[in-house]
C-alpha cells in the first residue's frame, strides 16, 4: 500500500458521502496517482465499514472487468470485485427514482445465489458447482460516485465497490447441473428495441469460472462467500447508458426475463459514462 490510513479513510468517507447526497467525488487514482489495488481494496472495505455501521449489510458480491476487452483498457490483468448491499435489491418491474443514482449504466449477468460457505484458496469449478445453489436471471445497475475519470480505472472501480448501485433479479431460478451455463444467451431491450445481444461465454469464458476467481481472490483478503449470498457473476455485453422514463428489458435463453423502469427527475440529467462496459 501507498496511502496512509487516514488517507484511505478521507477517500471511503467522500464515496460514502456521494452516495447519500448524489454530490460526486473525485476518482482516488486523480488524488494519488500512484494509488495500488491493495489501497483501492482497502479503501472498498473502509466505505463497507461505514455502511454497516450505518445499518446496511452486505448480501454478496459483484464480479467486474471479466471481459478482456476491458481488462485491456483498464490495464488491468485480472477481474476486480465489490460488494452487495441489502438496500441495493430491486424488486423485478419496479421503477427506481432517478434522484437515487448519479451515472447509471446496465448490465445483463447470471446471478449464483449460494448454499453454503464457499472458501478459497484452490476453488475450482467442481467447488463452485457444489457450493450453488441455483442461478437467476439478473440485472446489474451500474454507477459511479465520481466526476472524474482517474489514471487508473483498476482502482478507482475497486475504490467504489466495482461500480456497483442495484441488482434486480428474475424470478425463474436454475440448477447448474440442468443447463450449460456457457451457452446461455441474452438480449437487452429499452423501450422495446433490443440494444445489445450477448452470451455467458462472454464472461471469462464460464461464469463458474468467475465465481471460483472470486471465491480465491476474497481468500487473499481474509473473507469467503457465505450461505445465502448472491454473487453476480460478470456482464454478457457492454455496459449500457439508460434514462428517465425508459423501460429496460432483459430475456434470458430459458430463463425468462428481468425488467425494471426508471422514473424521472427533474433536476439531474444523465450523463453518457466514460466507459462503455465495466465488467
Amino acid at each position: 500500500m501507498t496511502l496512509s490510513d487516514n488517507d484511505v479513510q478521507k477517500i471511503a468517507n467522500d464515496i460514502w458521502h456521494a452516495e447519500q447526497t448524489g454530490e460526486w467525488t473525485e476518482s482516488p487514482s486523480n488524488r494519488f496517482p500512484d494509488i495500488t489495488v491493495e489501497d483501492g481494496y482497502a479503501i472498498g472495505t473502509a466505505v463497507r465499514d461505514l455502511k454497516l455501521a450505518a445499518g446496511r449489510s452486505v448480501k454478496g458480491h459483484k464480479i467486474g472487468l471479466t471481459s478482456k476487452a476491458m481488462r485491456d483498457m483498464t490495464g488491468a490483468t485480472e477481474p476486480d470485485y465489490g460488494y452487495i448491499y441489502d438496500d441495493w435489491f430491486v424488486l423485478e418491474g419496479e421503477t427506481i427514482e432517478r434522484s437515487s443514482l448519479n451515472r447509471p449504466l446496465v448490465e445483463v449477468e447470471l446471478a449464483f445465489v449460494m448454499k453454503e460457505e464457499l472458501k478459497g484458496p484452490s476453488v475450482n469449478v467442481a467447488d463452485v458447482i457444489r457450493a450453488t445453489d441455483f442461478i437467476l436471471p439478473a440485472l446489474e445497475i451500474v454507477d459511479t460516485r465520481y466526476k472524474d475519470r482517474g489514471p487508473n480505472m483498476l482502482v478507482d472501480s475497486i475504490s467504489d465497490t466495482a461500480w456497483c448501485g442495484g441488482v434486480v433479479l428474475g424470478g425463474n431460478p436454475a440448477r447448474l447441473e440442468d443447463i450449460d451455463i456457457r451457452r446461455v444467451g441474452a438480449s437487452l431491450s429499452i423501450n422495446g428495441e433490443i440494444i445489445e445481444t450477448g452470451s455467458a461465454v462472454a464472461v471469462m469464458s464460464n461464469p463458474i469460472s468467475a465465481v471460483a476467481w472470486l471465491a480465491n481472490t476474497l481468500h487473499r483478503f481474509g473473507t469467503s462467500m457465505q450461505p445465502g449470498d448472491v454473487i453476480l457473476s460478470g456482464s454478457f455485453v457492454r455496459a449500457v447508458p439508460f434514462d428517465a422514463n425508459q423501460s429496460l428489458v432483459a430475456l434470458f435463453d430459458g430463463l425468462g426475463e428481468v425488467t425494471f423502469k426508471l422514473a424521472p427527475c427533474a433536476i439531474q440529467l444523465i450523463t453518457i459514462f466514460w466507459i462503455q462496459g465495466f465488467s
